[in-house]
């Protein structure tokens, strides 16, 4: 089975962590979710910086597809931020985002070992990325390092303290930038004939 259409705006909490320490997650809109085998392929559709970027060149949506969306999503728990919130969502994003181009995230904003599954999930070719099996295994793993993730704590809460007292806008958004599923036919249409090594090289008249 697919998503389809895996963002963090799908990930939902209950509220036992107010009185238990235990957090219940939970994966909504399934509406979009299929068998591999009975996916659309006439239509990309979903949340730009979250849609792999194989699928924004028209190629069928995979379970892998899902695992990059999981690595956007592993990107605003550690950062708090939307990817690509600064800029427009549309051709030349996607157009940027075939060429190898993702959010800016470095150590201390979360452990090195986050990062580099995170990375992972992100990679150009669906094949390098890991499937549900290992990332299931590697999260179980983070759970070695735990200082890590305490140090990246303290620095984000730092940096919080920092923005909120000398009343900076950290988190502009574009007006451009959507974070609601909507059909992307009009800015991916241009990809369909550019495989990896070309998307280096095209361009978008607009």
């Amino acid at each position: 089975m697919v998503h389809h259409d895996f963002h963090i705006g799908n990930i939902l909490f209950d509220d036992i962590f107010m009185i238990s320490s235990n957090i219940n997650v939970y994966i909504s809109d399934m509406g979009s979710c299929k068998e591999v085998d009975n996916i659309d392929k006439t239509n990309v559709f979903g949340v730009m910086p979250y849609v792999a970027p194989e699928v924004l060149r028209r190629k069928p949506y995979t379970q892998a597809a899902d695992i990059y969306s999981f690595g956007m999503i592993m990107y605003f728990v550690a950062t708090g931020k939307q990817p690509f919130a600064n800029c427009a969502h549309d051709e030349l994003l996607a157009i940027e985002i075939c060429k190898g181009t993702r959010p800016e995230i470095n150590e201390p904003e979360a452990p090195k070992c986050y990062l580099d599954l995170l990375k992972k999930c992100w990679d150009p070719d669906p094949i390098n990325r890991p499937d549900a099996t290992k990332l299931e295994e590697s999260i179980g793993l983070l759970c070695n390092d735990f200082n890590q993730f305490r140090e990246a704590e303290k620095y984000r809460r730092t940096q919080l303290s920092f923005f909120e007292n000398s009343q900076l806008d950290t988190h502009h958004t574009h007006p451009q930038a959507i974070y609601t599923s909507r059909l992307l036919d009009p800015f991916t249409r241009k990809l369909e004939n550019y495989d990896k090594s070309e998307c280096f090289d095209c361009g978008i008249t607009i």
